[in-house]
């Protein structure tokens, strides 16, 4: 049962959205529930399919962490292995520095200043939200890897899009058949989720929304798009809550390599591979997504088995996905 606080911040959020559907899930003693609410309170029960952005980092990290377990890559290797025509005698960064974000490389990368500047206009404005704003060449990203000095050290923590793109690649390569291919691959045979995919698709995925209920659709996908690593899987409530119960049990044997403390992040969290490890109870694990019109939280808590997990197609701004998702962990 949803608390009050919980059940709150849903009414909340949901006022004056005329077009949302907030969905809330939660895991508990091995049962899974699922409620959708609109902007009258809680409406049908439904399975509808997100984007679910940055929560695709855990996936691309745990297909990793799967890869090194095989003995197929190293989190120790250089993603100079992975990428051709990169200046030889030049430090790049490590493949768990990417996935820490601690590779030192800028957190707006790889977008310049100007492209940085209209991305928060846009985006305070609700400019865009169907555009996908990185659209990035191989040109672009070698410019990046090549343009700043780095030594063989860990960087102070900087949230990097632009690591999870490279380390989509490397998986790609080692696979050899491209990171989409390979995590739909995995997810499907690996996973076991039935309704989780990369891309997005306009029959499957639910709209999106601007804050003024305009349908903005979804953030389309190319095949070859290096942002597909950082945030292109699609995925439902009760999917996601599965995915909790993987990772709560450890069901793969390269899971706990997902949930070792790699490097510092704040004060408040430590990285593991993908997730935020709380500070003080590293047992609990989450990580936010979002794109142009949607957003995304799951966390779980491995000592009492329990995770929660909060999708929203539209942006909510100052009541969180992450808000409602801690509530409900809680209250557990």
């Amino acid at each position: 049962m949803l608390n009050s606080k919980a059940i709150e911040l849903i009414r909340k959020t949901c006022k004056g959205r005329q077009n949302i559907k907030l969905t809330v899930g939660y895991l508990e003693s091995g049962e899974k529930t699922v409620k959708v609410f609109g902007e009258s309170g809680e409406i049908e029960n439904g399975n509808y399919i997100y984007d679910t952005g940055s929560i695709t980092k855990t996936f691309t990290a745990m297909l990793l962490a799967k890869f090194v377990q095989e003995g197929r890559m190293s989190l120790d290797d250089s993603i100079q292995k992975y990428i051709e025509g990169l200046d030889a005698g030049r430090t790049y960064p490590t493949l768990r520095r990417l996935a820490t974000h601690t590779s030192g490389y800028s957190a707006n990368a790889p977008l310049n200043g100007r492209e940085v500047l209209k991305l928060f206009t846009d985006m305070a404005l609700g400019r865009n939200q169907g555009a996908i704003p990185f659209q990035v060449d191989w040109e672009t990203v070698k410019a990046v890897l090549q343009k700043r000095e780095l030594r063989d050290q860990d960087y102070k923590w900087a949230y990097s899009n632009f690591g999870y793109m490279l380390i989509g690649h490397a998986i790609g390569v080692v696979s050899g058949q491209g990171y989409r291919d390979t995590m739909d691959e995995f997810i499907s045979m690996e996973l076991g989720l039935g309704n989780t995919y990369t891309g997005t698709y306009g029959d499957k995925n639910l709209h999106g929304f601007t804050k003024r209920n305009e349908d903005c659709g979804n953030w389309q996908y190319e095949k070859d798009n290096l942002i597909s690593g950082a945030g292109c899987v699609s995925s439902t409530a009760d999917d996601l809550l599965t995915y909790a119960d993987i990772n709560i049990h450890e069901k793969k044997p390269y899971i706990p390599l997902c949930h070792q403390k790699h490097a510092d992040a704040s004060k408040r969290y430590d990285m593991g591979l993908g997730w935020w490890l709380h500070k003080g109870s590293n047992h609990v694990m989450e990580h936010e997504g979002g794109t142009g019109a949607f957003g995304g939280f799951l966390v779980f808590d491995k000592n009492k088995q329990t995770a929660a997990v909060v999708l929203a197609n539209y942006k909510l701004g100052l009541t969180s996905e992450k808000d409602i998702g801690l509530s409900v962990l809680r209250g557990l």
